[in-house]
Formats: C-alpha cells, structure tokens, sequence
C-alpha cells in the first residue's frame, strides 16, 4: 500500500484540509500520522490536535501527550524518516511529493476482528515498525503506534562517530 502527500501541513488548518477525504484507507491514516508528527515538532498544541483528530473517540491522555513530547524531544527528524528518500546520510528529508509505503502485516491471523496491524519502513532501523489501527465505522483510527516513536539512527550530520 502506498500514499503520497503533495505538501505537509504547517498549520492545523492545512491538516484539517488533508482530512476532509477521510480515512478509509488505513495508508491514508498512517501518512496523517507522520504529518501530524511533524506539525507538533513546528507546534505542539496543534500537533496534539492533530493526533487526537486521528484517535477517533478516544482522545489523548496525559500520559499520551508526554510520551509523544518524550520521543521527538531532541529528534525533530523522526516524523520525516519513514518517508520514501529520507536517510540518515541526508538527515532524513524526504523526496517531494512525500511518499510512505505501507507494509502489510505478516500474520494476520494474530490480530482481532476490526483491527489491522501495518509495519512502516525507515532507513533508521534494520527492521520495519509495527503499528495497529483501528476501525470504527468506515474509518480507521490510530489504536498503538509506539513501536513508530522508537529511536532510529540520528542523522549522519549529528552524529560525531559518522
């Protein structure tokens, strides 16, 4: 599965636009994601709007909002690594229009009816990421998505072993 976005939101608003489609397709999904990512490393309070926009009926905790400060603290490139061109060599910034690809779950069987498990690629890991959505209704809605949140390796340009 594949999903390619034209620009990233800079603003609520720009993401907000990016919604109007929906998430009908779990690739969509995992795109506004990253997006959403991004927009709180430019602002925080419209980057957790954006998150909670894409957990459906289950909003943030506070619990939620402090592990997402935790893992981009110091690693604003995070959002950016799972896209199509980036690396650490060129300190991950993705080829325009930004393209994700969207791996399918292995094992299937292992997951529960209205669930789906998906894995995201980075040069930063040896190993895609699993992440877990789910649906309700028509849409599907981020349910765990830590694994994403990991560390992967920094960029090359920050990095005094390189």
């Amino acid at each position: 599965m594949q999903v390619t976005l034209q620009k990233l939101p800079d603003t609520l608003t720009q993401f907000d636009a990016l919604l109007q489609n929906g998430l009908i397709r779990p690739e969509t999904t995992c795109a506004l994601f990253l997006a959403a990512l991004r927009l709180y490393t430019l602002e925080v309070n419209a980057g957790l709007a954006a998150l909670n926009r894409l957990r459906g009926p289950q909003p943030m905790t506070g619990y939620d909002a402090q592990f997402i400060r935790d893992r981009l603290r110091g690693r604003t490139y995070l959002p950016m690594a799972y896209f199509e061109g980036a690396t650490p060599q060129n300190s991950y910034t993705p080829r325009v229009p930004y393209v994700l690809n969207v791996l399918d779950d292995w094992r299937p069987q292992d997951i529960q009816p209205g669930y789906l498990r998906i894995f995201l690629k980075t040069a930063g890991a040896d190993s895609p990421r699993p992440m877990q959505l789910r649906k309700k209704g028509e849409n599907w809605f981020l349910w765990e998505y830590s694994s994403i949140l990991l560390g992967i390796r920094i960029p090359a340009a920050e990095d005094s072993w390189a």
